[in-house]
């Protein structure tokens, strides 16, 4: 008889879902693109489930040039009209400016840092945070931590970064290995979370 794997309570049974579970969420980011393609999709979750995201992630994909920052910093008023139109996107003007605007401030700590991916790591530490969560009452909606970062990133220019937001992007983004204690991704999860040669 197949072994049945334990996953955290909100992975469910949609395959787009449990998928994103067993190979993305929790993953240590290392990649300014992809960092910056989690402050998009998180950012226009505002007010959404994640479902509704990930469903929407190939026009995010098509609509913000594959996530590349410097290419959407380029993006004028006519770019958020025509987006606007875009039907595999959220159609919420601020959450499309907003994207435009965090690939600006992405753009500036990487010059100041040496890459975004520096600059975030080094804010929490360097290396990832190991939670201890049982369940569903065990996983907190901010953290101290969430709080803090949030602050600095709104001190920086982002936008659509409030501490609920950025604490599901730090879980997301491996910040914080939150996978609950029975979650056979847990271990995964933290054998990759070591930081990187030279932090």
């Amino acid at each position: 008889m197949a072994r049945v794997l334990k996953r955290c309570f909100w992975a469910g049974e949609d395959p787009l879902m449990v998928a994103y579970h067993d190979e993305e969420w929790g993953v240590p980011i290392h990649d300014d693109r992809r960092w910056y393609e989690k402050l998009t999709l998180d950012g226009a979750q505002a007010g959404l489930s994640w479902m509704t995201i990930l469903r929407k992630r190939e026009g995010y994909r098509d609509a913000f040039r594959g996530f590349d920052a410097a290419a959407v910093s380029r993006f004028g008023e006519r770019d958020v009209v025509r987006l606007m139109k875009h039907e595999g996107i959220v159609r919420n003007r601020l959450k499309i400016k907003s994207a435009i605007s965090n690939a600006r401030a992405l753009l500036a700590v990487a010059d100041e840092h040496g890459s975004f991916d520096a600059w975030i790591w080094d804010f929490i530490g360097g290396r990832t945070i190991a939670g201890n969560r049982r369940g569903r009452g065990d996983m907190p909606a901010r953290t101290p931590l969430s709080d803090a970062l949030s602050a600095e990133l709104r001190r920086r220019g982002f936008t659509f970064v409030g501490s609920t937001i950025v604490y599901a992007f730090m879980q997301a983004a491996g910040l914080v290995n939150d996978h609950t204690l029975s979650c056979f991704r847990r271990t995964q999860v933290a054998k990759l979370a070591k930081p990187k040669r030279g932090r």
